[in-house]
């Protein structure tokens, strides 16, 4: 009875602690890690005097392709896409081209190729074949930046021209292709020994050819594939933190494999009306997609042009405002003109000047602005009316609508840095009496020195705004005040009475940045940065070789350079017809910390360090994709087991 008990209580016992640790039962066993393995290619791998079309790769498990539209690249490329199908353990790749004689083929799986279930990569394979009698092994590798930021261009082709004459990239399709990684990298593998050019390109139309608009990038010169034997050390890895050993692998090392192409956008030369903007009846503007030394002109088919606009134009003449004088005429909600510009013609070759009848509609009418203007008088008539229900007089004046004026201004202004004053219309009159600037000394405001000058997109006819300009000094405060009145725009709002302070930092509040470059001379232009595409500030390198920044409030910087060519004062793109570089750009490769009443002098080189090393990490958008690796799980399963 007594053993009867005793081996009741050892079940219970056991049964217990089996549900107290729920760990210790049965699990699901390992997890797979190990990556897929090709059992067989047909054809083999690097056969030669191959016929057929179709490939397959068969593995040891079932698979998948991930993204293979934008991962996987046939070389010769494909005018007509190849079919890349992956079922249970095979791939098959169909390719629908005709196959070229005496050619190397190359499908470069990059690291697309995974284990279905956990996802555990092959790792980086091409498959290659020949359809003559040798299989070509040269490779070329390298690098696509922008040329403007020099970030890294993911996704782009990169192909090579044996025909080495100018008209190869706009008439034929390339020889042999890659694309470039997320870090901007590509390798064109199956290279026949020879000279090439080495072109990018962001194929939009994907005809494998420079079309107009497209992203691209050339190479200066050729380049002549090459070869020789070479070692590498490999670290041969215990687990995902010790290493087991360091070998030595020989291996041959083709070349170039250094290449440094710098992609960019062409300017758009073929002019056309690009977009055409009446938000309100005030006034409509033309966009165009190009500049032009013609200025467009409209000729009004139910009004008189010449009367009732006025005309604010860009540098360029790619961007036109027209101002109308008055909206109380009948045909302000529909304007019918006729406009006169210059637009690109592909049969001549050159622009022309072409006339469009337009109709022009605002979304907001003058009709639905009248019956808003109604409903908020109304409203206003019966507050005005509950007012004097109770004895209240005082607000017998209805609301105006003022002219709306705006300060771009602040505190703590570094001394270079002028106020801005902005209006929403035209002016139509300046009472300059009526406008003040007060110098703040002691517990008084006294009057200052001031001129006004046309803001940039501003003229004599058509003034939208003015810069400040004074006699600023460190630590003073100022007031700009403007008499009720004292402005009015051509629709005769009168400003309301304004005014706002602004003030000058304190010199110790301020740093200074030296920058010598002495290989640098004064077609070099210093930019100054918060990021990578706020500009805060740039100088033109000095014929001491230094540009200097002063007055800079305290925090991070970044630099960045570039040769002015053009002397134009921007960087300029480059021109394919006019085998023309971009304007070469360059990074200091770290942050500078300005500091408050410190001075800081920096010495760079910027030619010393490859383009590939420059942009600081922080502020380069595209970062490195993960590498693909097994995700050790089983080493989380035995931790948990624990």
């Amino acid at each position: 009875m007594r053993l009867t008990h005793l081996l009741y209580l050892l079940l219970c016992l056991t049964a217990f602690a089996a549900c107290a640790n729920p760990g210790s039962g049965p699990d699901g066993g390992p997890y797979d890690e190990t990556p897929p393995r090709l059992l067989g290619m047909t054809p083999a791998l690097g056969s030669c005097n191959v016929s057929a079309r179709r490939v397959t790769l068969a593995f040891d498990e079932n698979i998948k392709v991930t993204n293979p539209s934008e991962k996987v690249v046939v070389s010769p490329p494909q005018i007509e896409m190849p079919d890349i199908k992956a079922g249970g353990r095979r791939i098959v790749v169909t390719l629908n081209d005709s196959l070229k004689p005496g050619t190397t083929y190359t499908i470069d799986f990059s690291d697309a190729i995974e284990d279905n279930n956990e996802g555990n990569p092959l790792g980086m394979f091409t498959y290659f074949f020949s359809t003559g009698a040798e299989v070509d092994t040269m490779e070329v590798a390298g690098t696509v930046l922008a040329a403007d930021n020099l970030e890294p261009v993911k996704g782009i082709l990169v192909g090579l021209h044996a025909d080495t004459t100018d008209t190869a990239f706009t008439r034929r399709v390339f020889d042999r292709v890659a694309r470039t990684d997320s870090r901007g990298q590509f390798t064109i593998k199956g290279v026949r020994h020879g000279t090439y050019r080495v072109f990018a390109l962001k194929d939009v139309d994907g005809d494998f050819m420079l079309s107009a608009g497209e992203m691209m990038a050339m190479m200066p010169g050729t380049v002549t594939t090459g070869s020789y034997p070479d070692t590498r050390y490999d670290t041969v890895w215990h687990d995902s933190i010790y290493y087991d050993s360091i070998r030595l692998v020989r291996y041959t090392h083709y070349t170039p494999d250094d290449l440094v192409l710098r992609a960019f956008t062409p300017v758009p030369v073929k002019r056309y009306l690009a977009k055409t903007v009446r938000d309100v009846p005030e006034w409509f503007r033309f966009i165009f997609s190009a500049p032009s030394t013609v200025r467009p002109t409209v000729r009004g088919l139910n009004f008189d042009a010449d009367t009732l606009l006025l005309t604010q134009t860009s540098a360029h003449n790619d961007t036109l405002t027209y101002w109308l004088r008055r909206t109380d005429f009948p045909e302000v909600d529909t304007l019918r003109l006729a406009l006169t510009f210059d637009e690109w013609d592909d049969s001549l070759m050159t622009n022309v000047l072409k006339t469009d009848t337009l109709t022009l509609r605002p979304r907001l009418t003058a009709e639905r602005r009248a019956r808003q203007q109604q409903e908020q008088m109304e409203k206003w008539e019966k507050q005005r009316q509950k007012r004097h229900r109770k004895g209240d007089f005082s607000q017998e004046t209805p609301p105006t609508t003022f002219l709306e004026i705006q300060l771009k201004a602040g505190q703590g202004l570094p001394l270079m840095q002028n106020p801005q004053l902005k209006f929403t219309y035209p002016l139509a009159r300046l009472d300059t009496a009526g406008l003040r600037l007060l110098l703040r000394q002691d517990t008084l405001d006294v009057p200052a020195a001031y001129e006004l000058r046309h803001a940039e997109g501003s003229t004599d006819s058509v003034t939208t705004g003015f810069t400040l300009r004074g006699e600023w000094r460190y630590g003073q405060e100022y007031m700009l005040e403007i008499d009720s009145a004292a402005l009015a725009d051509i629709y005769g709002h009168p400003c309301n009475a304004f005014k706002a302070r602004f003030s000058y930092g304190r010199e110790e509040n301020f740093g200074a940045l030296f920058v010598n470059i002495p290989e640098a001379d004064t077609t070099w232009v210093v930019q100054l940065m918060q990021n990578d595409t706020r500009i805060e500030r740039q100088e033109r390198v000095g014929r001491n070789g230094s540009a200097d920044f002063f007055y800079l409030k305290p925090g991070t910087y970044y630099l960045r350079a570039f040769i002015d060519a053009d002397g134009n004062g921007r960087w300029t793109t480059g021109d394919y017809d006019l085998q023309r570089q971009p304007e070469e750009v360059f990074y200091y490769p770290t942050s500078l910390e300005v500091r408050a009443n410190f001075d800081i002098s920096q010495t760079w080189h910027p030619r010393e360090r490859a383009l590939t090393r420059q942009k600081p990490e922080e502020i380069t958008k595209q970062k490195a994709d993960k590498k693909k690796t097994p995700q050790n799980r089983n080493a989380e399963r035995e931790r948990n087991r624990r």
